[in-house]
C-alpha cells in the first residue's frame, strides 16, 4: 500500500450504499466543503479532540494549525474514517460520513503522515498500481500527474533513489490520481529542507488556485502563514480560533501612525483615557487602542495642529498570534 493509513487508495474500493436523493442533490451544492460538527475523540480518560467545529470553504487552502500533539492527526483521521468519534460528526462534500463515507471518499484524497512506497519501481508504475486498486488509471493521466509534482523528467527512477522531497511530492501526486475535489494533508513538510518546503508550498498553492479544496495541517507557522488563506488555530485538542489569515495577523489592537510633531504627538496620545500605551518605533508611532476609534485619534492630534501622514493598523505575523492566543488559552488552564 502507498500510504501507512487508509487513504486516496481506499476511496475506490467501497461499494454503492442505497442513498436518498436529497443527499445526492445536496452533495457539492454547499459552499463549505467539510464541516465537523461537535468532533470529539477520547482513549480512556485522556481527551484528544474536544468538541471540534470546524468549516472549510470551497476552493481555499485551509491551514489547520497547532504544536505537535494537538489533536491534528487525530482530526484527519476522523475525517477519513479511519477511527471512529467519540462524540459529533463529518460532513464532507455534502454528504453525512456517518452513512455515505464512501461517496464522500471517491472525491476526496489525502496524504497521511509517513508516506512508503514500493521502493524497487519507479514512480510511474507506484502511481499504476496504486490506481489499479481503485479502478485503473490511464497512462496520460500518470504522466500529467508527474509533470505537475515536478516529476515529469524522474518518473522513471526507481523510488529508492528519490529525496525525501521528491517522495513527498509522488505522495501528492497519488493523492490526485483520481482528481478529487478536496485533499487532506497532514504535515505534509515534515523533515523537508528549505528547498523541499518552498517547493511543496508551491504545489499547493497552484491546486488551490486551480480550484481544489487542500485542508493541510502543520505546525509551521510560517509555512501556514505563506501557504493557506485561512487557519483554525487548536491547542490540547480544543479549537482557540479560526478565521483568515489575514484577518487573525490584523486582529491585534494596536495601530502605527506617522506625524508632523512626534513628541508632541506623544504627548496628547497619552492624554487620551481610552489609549492603553504609546511607543516610539523606527519613526513611527504605536498606539495600543481599539482600530474603531481611529477617528478619534485623528481629530484629537489636529485640534493642536498635528497632522497624520499616515494611519493604519499594525500587522503581526501568525506566529505572534499563534503565541499570543495559545499562551492566553494556558492561562486559562
Amino acid at each position: 500500500m502507498a500510504m501507512r493509513e487508509r487513504s486516496f487508495l481506499d476511496a475506490g474500493e467501497f461499494h454503492d450504499e442505497d442513498w436518498d436523493v436529497t443527499t445526492a442533490a445536496s452533495a457539492g451544492n454547499s459552499s463549505v466543503v467539510l464541516r465537523t460538527v461537535g468532533l470529539s475523540k477520547r482513549y480512556g480518560k485522556r481527551l484528544a479532540l474536544a468538541d471540534l467545529h470546524l468549516q472549510v470553504p470551497a476552493g481555499r487552502v485551509y491551514g489547520f494549525l497547532g504544536p505537535n500533539g494537538a489533536g491534528k492527526t487525530t482530526c484527519i483521521s476522523l475525517i477519513l474514517g479511519l477511527i471512529a468519534p467519540s462524540a459529533g460528526h463529518v460532513e464532507m462534500l455534502g454528504f453525512d460520513t456517518r452513512t455515505h463515507l464512501s461517496q464522500a471518499l471517491r472525491r476526496t484524497g489525502a496524504i497521511l503522515e509517513g508516506p512508503a512506497f514500493y521502493p524497487n519501481l519507479s514512480a510511474r508504475d507506484n502511481l499504476r498500481v496504486w490506481g489499479a486498486l481503485s479502478g485503473g488509471v490511464e497512462p496520460a493521466r500518470l504522466d500529467e500527474l508527474l509533470g505537475t509534482v515536478g516529476l515529469g523528467e524522474r518518473g522513471g527512477d526507481k523510488v529508492r533513489n528519490y529525496s525525501l522531497g521528491m517522495k513527498q511530492r509522488l505522495a501528492l501526486a497519488g493523492a490526485l490520481l483520481h482528481d478529487p475535489e478536496l485533499l487532506l494533508l497532514d504535515e505534509p513538510t515534515n523533515g523537508l529542507d528549505p528547498a523541499g518546503i518552498r517547493e511543496f508550498r508551491q504545489l499547493i498553492r497552484e491546486l488551490g488556485r486551480s480550484g481544489k479544496t487542500v485542508f493541510v495541517s502543520s505546525h509551521l507557522l510560517n509555512e501556514v502563514e505563506q501557504m493557506c488563506d485561512e487557519v483554525a488555530i487548536i491547542k490540547d485538542g480544543r479549537l482557540i480560533t479560526q478565521g483568515t489569515v489575514s484577518e487573525l495577523v490584523q486582529r491585534s489592537d494596536v495601530m502605527e501612525m506617522r506625524v508632523t510633531d512626534v513628541p508632541a504627538a506623544m504627548e496628547v496620545l497619552r492624554g487620551l483615557d481610552w489609549v492603553g500605551g504609546v511607543t516610539h518605533e523606527d519613526g513611527r508611532i504605536l498606539v495600543e487602542g481599539p482600530r474603531e476609534r481611529a477617528a478619534e485619534l485623528s481629530r484629537a492630534l489636529a485640534e493642536q495642529q498635528i497632522y497624520l501622514s499616515e494611519l493604519r493598523a499594525k500587522e503581526s505575523s501568525l506566529e505572534d498570534f499563534f503565541l499570543e492566543v495559545t499562551a492566553q488559552e494556558g492561562g486559562r488552564g
